[in-house]
């Protein structure tokens, strides 16, 4: 009843979804928790709410910046204490945050994993009243995740030092193999661990493939028949503007978004979206984290994910209202026979890899025995045209290092500005006749941003020249001369990716691998690619079976309403029909071609579904074509 008092009353929900009291429950126990809940199922509410009815804070260990961030400002709107400490950050602005979260009523300590180890966690770690400690992305401990993530495996020390402490372990897909060596790795102990695993049932998600000659056709008709927002997921950056250019061009209000935009590009993309003035958005995986907008009608990829588990998150962002909605997965023969080879170029030999690393040196300039513990700005296209090296070979190479505990990348570093005032009061009326434009910002500053005293405050330039009346270019200066002036520390916005060393940098030629996991590792690719490419060329089973079968649920029963399910119900073209109508089709493009809608006012009576059969079985034999622009004609 406490717990859904403290529901009703923060967050406004009347109840808790599935399994959530459960694991509240199981956490207020003191029990090492494992819960398995799916994209958009409330998992940030099983460790906010129990962090809340005790004493003390709630760690939380993330690897997503953009995630730890978001959190924080909205438990913040909660007026709910809470921080952040995450890649990028100066030294100083680490030890602050941690002063404060130890000296305050702190509710909420967010950390990346790296940060764990360091010695300046560790330092305030006895000083920090740690009464949960919640694990993010979990499946990230585990070898044979998706994405497996070495920092993470230091969680153990954690929980070691604190073996009072509950842990709570979060993910959204884990197959059972993971499953296992999540709880074997957090070191939960059997008899006093419970796991949770909600249905990965989603009644109101229709799954469907189609195997296409060119996506757009299928994509224009999909996006214009079914109204609502829409999410279409590409393999690359260019992909994503060549697809939204596409679109535009086809009527349909349409953008791209990938993590190589600027902050700002990004935060306009993503409000005009979630405040629908904008129906579709094109993008790479770098777009849906942290996004809870439930009346997305349709998730659409054009190209095949890497894994189920990828796939099953991405494609769960639809629906989530509970209402009727669509996950359509599109590929091309080519895009499958590349993925079937792709675990070969994912795990590129050691000679390679140590060409990339000294190359990694030689750009950051980093001798070696130095660099562990640091972050250094690192761009991607730059560093790849500097060294003709091909860009996905750099990738696997930066991943294939990071799991074996050499380096870490993080692609997506968005920090926000950050302003933390160092004058006295004395100083700061000084300002009002010796500098006024600096007095105006100063203030507006103090009266927007609580708490810009104690510690780094992330602020929008565009608020306070909104607030000041004067442009954005206007506050960035005056900041620059407060900082002069040392009255204030003033931390520009961060964008760049980064490189972190958790060990110094050694020279290439003593670069090693450890052969048996990275084999390992890398049979457990092939493994989790074949998966993917049977749920795409299955044409019988469920495919929500598949799905729930694939992360241990054996209990679906068919969902009734994906593509397959579908076919089993359909009453197929008889041989003497679809010659009647293929002869109708012929006369009717003859002419000219047409579209699907005005093709088919040509054959009058027609169900929708034989019509859509007789489609697909005609391009089947070669007697038509669709074009980008969805016209159809007759092949010659």
């Amino acid at each position: 009843m406490q717990a859904l008092s403290i529901l009703q009353k923060v967050w406004g929900y009347s109840a808790f979804r599935p399994l959530q009291a459960e694991i509240i429950e199981s956490v207020l126990a003191k029990k090492d928790t494992l819960a398995l809940l799916p994209t958009g199922g409330g998992k940030s509410i099983c460790f906010q709410v129990p962090a809340l009815l005790q004493p003390g804070l709630c760690l939380v260990i993330s690897p997503l910046i953009a995630l730890m961030r978001d959190q924080v400002e909205q438990l913040r709107k909660k007026n709910i204490t809470a921080f952040a400490i995450y890649s990028g950050m100066e030294r100083k602005e680490v030890q602050t945050t941690l002063i404060t979260a130890a000296e305050s009523n702190c509710k909420f300590l967010y950390v990346s994993p790296e940060r764990l180890e360091t010695t300046l966690f560790q330092e305030y770690l006895p000083a920090l009243d740690i009464s949960l400690i919640a694990v993010d992305e979990a499946h990230c401990i585990s070898q044979w995740g998706y994405d497996f993530r070495p920092s993470y495996l230091r969680i153990a020390a954690l929980k070691e030092q604190l073996p009072e402490v509950p842990v709570l372990a979060l993910t959204a897909s884990a197959t059972p193999e993971v499953q296992k060596d999540i709880c074997e790795k957090l070191l939960f102990a059997t008899p006093n661990t419970n796991v949770f695993r909600q249905s990965f049932a989603r009644p109101n998600l229709s799954y469907s493939v189609f195997a296409v000659d060119n996506a757009i056709p299928k994509l224009l008709q999909i996006v214009k028949n079914v109204k609502g927002s829409s999410i279409v997921y590409c393999r690359s950056r260019k992909r994503t503007e060549e697809i939204a250019a596409q679109l535009v061009a086809n009527g349909i209000r349409a953008d791209w978004y990938h993590a190589g935009l600027s902050t700002l590009e990004r935060q306009k993309k993503q409000e005009d979206w979630q405040e629908n003035r904008l129906p579709v958005m094109v993008c790479t995986n770098a777009f849906g984290m942290g996004i809870d907008k439930p009346d997305v009608r349709t998730v659409i990829h054009c190209g095949l994910p890497d894994c189920l588990e990828s796939y099953y998150q991405e494609a769960g962002r639809a629906g989530r209202d509970q209402q009727k909605a669509y996950a359509v997965l599109l590929y091309t023969q080519r895009e499958s026979e590349e993925l079937a080879g792709l675990s070969s170029q994912r795990f590129p030999n050691l000679a390679t890899i140590k060409k990339v690393y000294q190359a990694l040196a030689n750009y950051l300039q980093l001798p070696s025995n130095t660099g562990a513990g640091q972050y250094y700005d690192f761009e991607l296209a730059e560093f790849t045209r500097r060294f003709s090296l091909p860009t996905n070979t750099v990738l696997h190479v930066l991943k294939a290092l990071e799991q074996e505990g050499w380096i870490q990348y993080n692609e997506q570093v968005f920090i926000p500005v950050r302003v933390q005032i160092l004058a006295e009061r004395h100083q700061l009326e000084a300002l009002a006749t010796t500098h006024p434009t600096l007095d105006l910002v100063c203030k507006t500053l103090l009266r927007a941003y609580q708490g810009i005293y104690e510690r780094p405050t992330g602020i929008s330039e565009k608020q306070v020249a909104f607030l000041t009346k004067k442009e954005p270019g206007q506050i960035v200066d005056a900041l620059l001369q407060l900082q002069q002036l040392k009255l204030i520390s003033y931390y520009p916005r961060k964008e760049n990716p980064q490189l972190y060393f958790p060990v110094h940098r050694i020279r290439a030629e003593d670069l090693s691998l450890n052969n048996v996991l990275y084999a390992k590792r890398k049979k457990q690719a092939e493994k989790s690619i074949n998966s993917m490419l049977a749920y795409a060329h299955e044409q019988q089973q469920c495919r929500s079976q598949i799905v729930g079968t694939y992360f241990g649920d054996d209990s679906l029963p068919d969902c009734g309403i994906c593509d397959n399910c579908l076919s089993k119900k359909q009453v197929p073209l008889a041989a003497t029909e679809f010659t009647t109508l293929r002869a109708q089709v012929v006369q009717a493009l003859s002419a000219k071609p047409l579209s699907t809608a005005a093709l088919l006012q040509q054959l009058p009576g027609i169900e929708k579904e034989k019509a859509r059969q007789l489609i697909d079985q005609l391009q089947a034999e070669e007697i038509i074509r669709i074009d980008a622009s969805g016209q159809i004609s007759l092949r010659k």
